[in-house]
């Protein structure tokens, strides 16, 4: 199967650039994605932002508007980052980016998104790419860049292949979205506002079959819990809670350091309550696997595999330790990491950027994942960084006197059934979608140039389905 070089200039229809123009923002209106939303292992833009415009800037400002179907492509900072337009459009796109639209008569506007994403077209934009400090391609160089062009028929069959998985992964990264936002939704009513106690202390009660009406609670359905036992008395239970688990929580509070906390609950500085970078045997120039600050995104998962290289000067980690961000913009933007895809009895390394906390009974693993990422935690540790405005970082000491309250082991091991099935089920997500990016990334090159055909290419697939 040969291709025709074509430039991409002439296989576009539109270009919508509003780079070199900064537009008035405030704190609501269309969300304004910058090129940090632009990420070449998502199918759609991230909504990473906190600028907005309002309707009548988004009417008179910009040159122009993305449309569904068009292709994000980032010129400046990382150049060549591609993103799909979605439909609706709920967004408008900053400068240092442009919004290509393929002409479909020339090109099938899918495979064309997949012919840039693929190592064939970016090592071109490497080379072609310049600056130094900061790289941006040119809008003027677009027609030295050369697409490969196929047969229509061929076009078709690659982009919707190439679309499809994209679509895959996009889906198992949004179910672990969801997973992680109900255990942090659970982390923070049972250990932060304690509502369990609360709502036995005011009396409030269920009839038994009957699911809760308050909204944002987690319900039995959303996450994997322990049964509870058949015919179990409604007496005293919080109205989104078996009667089971609602006996484990006192009725009332006392007073601590903290405020009111639960009745028999301990209140622990971080310090005391977790291992805070703990000693991990691992010698200089021995082989182990190595996570860099780059590896991790913003939604707490490894997004890029973990590289095997020679051990150096950094943090060690095991399997259940939970790696944080000390340093600025990272700690700022969330960057955390649940360690689970070592080996059993593995030890890993990373950067010295990253602080490891290991909960100490009885609090269970993912509880110091889950604390990390909550944003009283978080805020705690951004206004405490200290050091140059460009390097600020946490210290340990500072981090190791947040307040934390510590449940009975029973009530920690409630949490630990219900989350850890979750955390597993994240687990098993992410290491797929891992699978298929990797699958989709290498065939795609060996599809677009006739060395694969794509039948095999999606036996490949489906084993990993």
């Amino acid at each position: 199967m040969s291709s025709e070089w074509v430039s991409f200039t002439d296989l576009l229809s539109a270009i919508v650039d509003n780079r070199g123009r900064t537009c008035p923002v405030g704190e609501a209106g269309l969300p304004l994605i910058a090129t940090n939303c632009i990420d070449p292992n998502t199918l759609y833009p991230r909504y990473e932002t906190t600028r907005y415009v309002s309707d009548e800037i988004y009417k008179t400002w910009f040159r122009g508007h993305p449309k569904p179907g068009d292709i994000l492509f980032v010129c400046k900072g990382s150049p060549g980052r591609t993103n799909w337009v979605p439909d609706p459009v709920d967004f408008c796109i900053a400068q240092d980016m442009v919004a290509v639209r393929a002409d479909p008569q020339k090109i099938y506007p899918k495979y064309l998104f997949a012919a840039l994403r693929s190592s064939v077209v970016q090592s071109q934009i490497d080379n072609m790419h310049v600056g130094t400090m900061i790289p941006h391609f040119k809008k003027g160089d677009f027609g030295k860049l050369k697409i490969p062009v196929l047969r229509s028929d061929a076009q078709k069959v690659i982009g919707d292949f190439y679309f499809t998985v994209s679509e895959r992964i996009t889906l198992l990264r949004e179910t672990n979205a969801t997973l992680e936002a109900i255990a942090q939704a659970l982390f923070k009513s049972w250990f932060v506002d304690f509502d369990p106690v609360r709502a036995k202390a005011e009396g409030r009660a269920r009839q038994d079959g009957e699911r809760s009406g308050q909204p944002g609670m987690p319900q039995a359905s959303d996450l994997p819990r322990p049964g509870a036992e058949a015919g179990a008395e409604a007496q005293g239970q919080p109205e989104y809670m078996d009667a089971t688990t609602a006996a484990l929580f006192p009725d009332s509070f006392e007073e601590s350091e903290l405020g009111l906390v639960p009745k028999g609950w301990l209140l622990s500085a971080l310090g005391d309550a977790f291992e805070v970078n703990p000693t991990r045997k691992l010698k200089k120039g021995d082989f182990a696997p190595y996570l860099d600050m780059a590896s991790v995104g913003t939604q707490g998962h490894v997004v890029d595999g973990v590289i095997g290289r020679e051990m150096g000067s950094g943090t060690k980690f095991i399997n259940d330790d939970t790696l944080l961000a000390r340093i600025t913009p990272c700690l700022e933007n969330g960057k955390t990491a649940y360690v689970d895809f070592l080996d059993a009895g593995q030890v890993g390394w990373g950067s010295t950027e990253f602080v490891v906390l290991r909960p100490k009974a009885p609090l269970p693993p993912y509880y110091g994942y889950l604390l990390a990422r909550h944003p009283a935690f978080r805020d705690h540790a951004i206004q405490s960084m200290s050091g140059t405005s460009g390097r600020q970082r946490i210290q340990n000491d500072v981090l190791g006197r947040y307040p934390v309250a510590i449940p009975p082991p029973e009530v920690a091991e409630a949490f630990a059934g219900i989350v850890q099935s979750a955390q597993q089920r994240i687990a098993a997500n992410q290491e797929q979608a891992q699978t298929l990016t990797q699958l989709r990334d290498t065939l795609l090159p060996r599809l677009i140039s006739g060395q694969l055909r794509l039948p095999e290419a999606e036996a490949t697939v489906e084993e990993v389905l």
